[in-house]
C-alpha cells in the first residue's frame, strides 16, 4: 500500500533519543500508512540502521550542517503530499499520526502541542515548564509552529519554499507561508513530548542557537542593527513583565519552584542581552561556531 503521509526527522548525534522517537512512531495508530524519513546530519554519520523498526523507515544523510538543510532533503525525498515534521528528541503520542493526517486534510498548516517531560525539578526545569514551546501563542499571535510538531502539504511547502538555514527556520517559514495567504491552526490533540533541559549549560546552548537564528531573521528582514541593540538592552527589563506569568503558572505547584524559575529567567535575560549585542560585533570566520543540536 502506498503511504498517505511522510514523517521527516532531522538527526544530529543523538541516537538514543532518535531510537526512542522511532519506536514511539512504530507504536502509533496509522503507522502502516506512513513512511518515516530520518535525515542524519551528524559528524560522523549515523553508523547503522536500527534493525527492528517498521520496514517503511528510511535513513538519508545530509553533509551540510543544520536542521533546515536536513528537513529540506527529507521533503525532496518524500513520496506523499502530506508532510509531518518532528524532531529526533521528541516522543509522539500514540494517536499522533492519526491526528496529523486528519489535520493535514483540514488545514493548510497545523501545529500541535509540545508537552515537556520533567526528569527532575530545579530552576532550569521550572523555567522550561513555564516558557518552553508555547505553541498556542506561537501559532495564534506569531503565525508559526515549531518544527517539533508541524504538519503541512508538499504543495504548500513547494509554494512557500524551503527552510532557510542560519536563522530561525520555523519562524521564518511560517511567516512566509502566512504572508502568502496560507492559514495556520493550532491542534492541541496532536501531541509530542519533549525532554526538559535540566542544566544551565543546556539551556544556555538552546538560547544561544535561538538568539543567533533570530538575529538571522532580523537581518533577512532588513531591520536596522540599532533596533536589535535596543531589544537587547530591554532584555533585563522584560523580566518584570514575566513575573505574573511565572507566579500564576499552574505548571509550578510550589513557591520554591516559582522562585527558582524567576532566578533562571533573570539570569537568562541578562545573558541574552550580552549575547545579542555580541552578535552585532563582526567576527572572523574562524570564530564562528556551528550551533549544537536541533531541539
Amino acid at each position: 500500500m502506498a503511504p498517505l503521509a511522510t514523517v521527516i526527522i532531522p538527526h544530529h548525534n543523538d541516537a538514543t533519543r532518535l531510537s526512542a522517537c522511532l519506536h514511539a512512531l512504530d507504536r502509533c495508530d496509522e503507522r502502516s500508512k506512513v513512511e518515516v524519513i530520518v535525515v542524519d546530519n551528524g559528524t560522523p554519520p549515523l553508523p547503522a540502521v536500527f534493525p527492528d523498526l517498521h520496514q517503511n523507515t528510511h535513513f538519508l544523510y545530509e553533509a551540510t550542517a543544520g536542521a533546515a538543510n536536513a528537513r529540506n532533503v527529507g521533503v525532496q525525498s518524500a513520496v506523499t503530499n502530506i508532510l509531518i515534521f518532528t524532531d529526533s528528541d521528541c516522543t509522539p503520542a500514540p494517536d499522533f499520526l492519526t491526528q496529523a493526517i486528519r489535520a493535514a486534510r483540514e488545514a493548510d498548516i497545523t501545529g500541535g502541542d509540545v508537552r515537556l517531560t520533567q526528569s527532575h525539578a530545579n530552576g532550569v526545569t521550572a523555567f522550561e515548564q513555564v516558557f518552553a514551546f508555547n505553541q498556542r501563542r506561537y501559532i495564534e499571535e506569531m503565525q508559526f509552529s515549531v518544527t517539533a510538531n508541524l504538519v503541512t502539504s508538499k504543495s504548500v511547502f513547494n509554494h512557500v519554499g524551503p527552510f532557510r538555514a542560519d536563522l530561525s527556520e520555523d519562524l521564518d517559514w511560517g511567516q512566509r507561508a502566512t504572508a502568502l495567504g496560507y492559514k495556520i491552526t493550532y491542534q492541541p490533540d496532536m501531541i509530542v513530548y519533549h525532554p526538559c533541559r535540566t542544566t544551565w549549560t543546556g539551556l544556555r546552548a538552546k538560547w544561544n542557537r535561538i538568539t543567533t537564528e533570530l538575529y538571522g531573521v532580523h537581518n533577512s528582514d532588513g531591520k536596522p542593527t540599532v533596533l536589535w541593540i535596543l531589544r537587547a538592552l530591554a532584555m533585563p527589563l522584560s523580566v518584570v513583565g514575566h513575573v505574573p506569568r511565572v507566579l500564576s503558572s499552574p505548571k509550578l505547584t510550589t513557591w520554591r519552584a516559582r522562585g527558582a524559575a524567576l532566578g533562571v529567567l533573570a539570569r537568562l535575560r541578562l545573558w541574552r542581552m550580552f549575547a545579542m549585542i555580541r552578535l552585532t560585533i563582526p567576527q572572523k570566520p574562524a570564530e564562528r561556531r556551528r550551533p549544537k543540536g536541533f531541539g
